[in-house]
């Protein structure tokens, strides 16, 4: 049976994502690194899993007191359930360094340089978009009428 623990109690908005200096600056890079802790935070949101593989009883007692249960196969395999960023390494430090030792602005940038370059914005369907237009010329309307 797996039970979900909730992480979080009642937080549901998260805002200012790329902002710096009290949102006087924006920052494309602090907009990814931003967008990677919203993830997270969303992830743990949705609960941990907690059964016999996540808790990982069995391999805590084959590992032992005092020896290394993070390099353990099992806690690799589920290290990233809570949450899976996208720009935040956690690899450990000797493979870090052997990829580059990028720190997390660098790794942010060249995210931000690829979404420039690539990305393709999905067009909103032209229903909807007739439906928030009315939306709004009835809100124009009623401003204009209160004036």
């Amino acid at each position: 049976m797996t039970t979900l623990l909730p992480a979080f109690a009642g937080c549901n908005t998260l805002y200012g994502a790329g902002m710096l200096e009290l949102g006087m600056t924006f920052s494309l890079e602090q907009l990814v690194i931003d967008n990677d802790i919203i993830e997270m935070t969303k992830s743990a949101m949705r609960g941990i899993p907690v059964n016999e593989l996540t808790l990982g009883v069995e391999s805590i007692q084959k590992v032992g007191i005092g020896n290394n249960f993070l390099a353990h196969k099992q806690t690799r395999e589920y290290i990233s359930i809570v949450s899976d960023p996208s720009l935040f390494d956690r690899n450990m430090f000797g493979d870090w360094e052997a990829a580059g030792s990028k720190d997390l602005a660098t790794v942010a940038h060249e995210k931000v340089v690829d979404v420039l370059k690539n990305h393709e914005v999905t067009p909103v369907d032209a229903d909807l978009m007739k439906d928030m237009k009315a939306v709004v010329d009835k809100a124009d309307e009623a401003v204009r009428a209160s004036m």
